[in-house]
């Protein structure tokens, strides 16, 4: 019980923006049309590529060092190194704004700014504590307040502009209160400008995310150079209530994170993943039947009668659910545990090989179920990779080959041998 109430605190905070999307996006289709949803699209998939850049992408693997001695150091870097991108993609929307960048580019730097704001926050070091019901609260302050401001501004003014604009300015809310709650449990954060070793264990994981983002929830980005407005946002109104499905799945990663990284040098760890493997896709198969039944009268409630099209794209996109909550809880609980980076990136790469192909396809027949084909075949490929390399693989030994060189604190993760670091 109580890892089913954490999956779903995690998964409303984490989350969360999509079960607030499911009240605003009747408002926002009938408000824009299906060429303004089209265009809000590629703003989501470049606010969900924001976020993952300005992060690093790597929460969940600072998540499991916060017990760490050096936790200060690791955290005074973490922030320096966000605050620096993050202020390269403002100048990047001002410079852009000021050229006259109007439509998809617009839209691009105005969602990665947004995605940009959330992922300032602090939130990583509530889930590294499993802090779970504070994170909720933190957030949910969050999506109310985007809720409120969307439902007042957009009415007034119609653009997918400031669709993306409300949605970042109410991350702003999250980021102070983790801020707040930081420095008040841990301490006065200590920026250093000694960011190499953080930089060296994002790295895989920030081109690995990038990829893996780039062909799934970011996908409408790419694909706008090839398909129309109008397509994308038939495209869109099947994809944001299959991402809606997945938010509610992927949180159970996130709440098995804490529990993996105590548990990571058990006899029987092995066992525990591939049990939590073989749930995570039962769960995910009876969420995919659902959709499947359902979406004609989801289509209609949410979209209107302006969006049948999106009906039968619903029901194939439905069916990448298996594939992306295993792909979630590989590489959100099962990964860091092990403190195995390389292995994330690979996986992106076949993801990536996969989706570059389907884009080549649409890109002759300008066709959005052949981009939908992309996005299916896409997602399960990268699901059988992370079971061919991730699950079946032998655990490394737990006994480390290079002593710790600092005190390791009980409680505090298991130290990665260099065999685990190599990987």
């Amino acid at each position: 019980m109580r890892l089913l109430r954490d999956v779903l605190l995690v998964g409303f905070g984490t989350y969360g923006q999509f079960l607030v999307t499911l009240i605003t996006l009747p408002l926002t289709a009938r408000l824009l049309g299906a060429e303004g949803v089209g265009l809000v699209a590629v703003g989501m998939s470049a606010y969900f590529l924001g976020s993952v850049l300005v992060d690093l992408g790597a929460t969940q693997y600072f998540s499991a060092r916060v017990h760490d001695a050096d936790l200060p150091r690791v955290r005074g870097a973490y922030a320096v190194v966000r605050a620096a991108i993050f202020g390269a993609l403002v100048v990047a929307l001002a410079v852009g704004w000021s050229a006259g960048l109007h439509g998809a580019p617009r839209m691009l730097l105005v969602g990665a700014v947004a995605g940009g704001i959330w992922s300032l926050s602090e939130d990583w070091l509530l889930i590294g504590h499993g802090r779970f019901g504070a994170s909720t609260a933190y957030q949910a302050a969050g999506r109310v307040t985007y809720l409120v401001i969307l439902l007042l501004a957009l009415p007034r003014f119609p653009t997918p502009e400031v669709a993306l604009a409300c949605l970042g300015a109410s991350s702003s809310v999250t980021v102070a209160a983790t801020w707040i709650d930081a420095e008040r449990r841990i301490g006065r954060l200590q920026p250093t400008v000694a960011v190499g070793s953080v930089l060296r264990t994002a790295a895989p994981v920030l081109a690995s995310r990038l990829l893996l983002t780039g062909y799934g929830q970011g996908g409408a980005a790419a694909y706008s150079a090839v398909l129309n407005a109008a397509s994308l946002g038939v495209f869109s109104a099947a994809d944001r209530l299959v991402r809606a499905g997945q938010s509610v799945l992927d949180p159970i990663g996130f709440a098995l994170l804490p529990r993996m990284v105590q548990r990571s040098g058990d006899a029987d760890f092995d066992r525990r993943v591939h049990r939590g493997a073989v749930g995570c896709v039962a769960v995910a198969v009876v969420a995919a039947a659902a959709i499947t039944v359902a979406a004609p009268l989801a289509v209609r409630v949410v979209y209107g009668s302006g969006f049948e099209q999106a009906v039968d794209l619903l029901r194939i996109m439905a069916w990448i659910l298996p594939a992306t909550t295993l792909t979630s809880y590989v590489t959100t609980a099962v990964l860091p545990a092990r403190r195995r980076t390389s292995t994330v990136l690979t996986g992106a790469v076949v993801g990536v090989a996969t989706a570059g192909t389907a884009l080549a396809i649409t890109a002759v027949t300008g066709s959005v179920l052949t981009m939908v084909l992309g996005v299916l075949v896409s997602e399960w490929a990268v699901a059988t990779w992370f079971v061919v390399t991730a699950l079946r693989s032998p655990r490394p030994p737990s006994t480390p080959e290079v002593a710790p060189t600092h005190p390791h604190p009980p409680g505090a993760p298991p130290v990665p041998t260099t065999r685990e670091v190599s990987r």
